[in-house]
């Protein structure tokens, strides 16, 4: 009998670590999902795909792309179109790149902060031009429309980040840091 009784528990209990593992999983999904579509105006978010470490949470159909953060554990969710995404794969490939047309990204939770310069800075957040934006837009373009843009993101309003890089484009802050 003792034996049935502890089968029966030993079952019961793996049960339920089962279920609350599985539970905490698809809550965990769920509040994934939830903080990659806050990158973003519903209206964007909404329809778009959603990707966490370079898994699928859910298909979207609008051609944007929504990450619950842009680095591993930065908690800075990123919505971004097509051309956005592939200057981010080039980048993390330290590759060349040369966008062809416009891409933009939303960051409306602000971000977790880099060198203005240079997004490989091996000082990282003690880099002498380490900058941290509130919500912004971010809009990347041909190089060569950058100009008479500054570079400075303390003289207010947009500023080219990255700029001698393949990745420069344009910050748009949308409210105060």
């Amino acid at each position: 009998m003792n034996n049935l009784k502890h089968t029966i528990i030993t079952t019961m209990a793996a049960f339920a670590l089962t279920f609350t593992a599985s539970h905490t999983l698809a809550a965990d999904k769920e509040a994934l999902i939830a903080l990659a579509r806050s990158a973003a105006p519903s209206m964007v978010s909404a329809d778009a795909t959603i990707m966490y470490r370079g898994e699928v949470l859910a298909e979207g159909s609008n051609g944007w792309t929504c990450m619950p953060e842009t680095l591993p554990d930065d908690g800075s969710p990123m919505c971004s179109d097509a051309v956005w995404m592939a200057m981010m794969q080039a980048m993390g490939n330290n590759a060349d790149f040369t966008p062809e047309r416009v891409g933009i990204s939303y960051m409306l939770q602000g971000d977790a902060g880099v060198s203005n310069s240079d997004p490989m800075h091996p000082m990282g957040k003690d880099a002498p031009d380490f900058i941290k934006e509130g919500a912004h837009l971010m809009v990347i373009l041909p190089k060569e429309m950058l100009k008479g843009i500054t570079n400075d993101p303390h003289e207010g309003g947009p500023y080219v980040m990255w700029g001698d890089t393949p990745y420069a484009h344009i910050m748009i802050p949308i409210e105060d840091r």
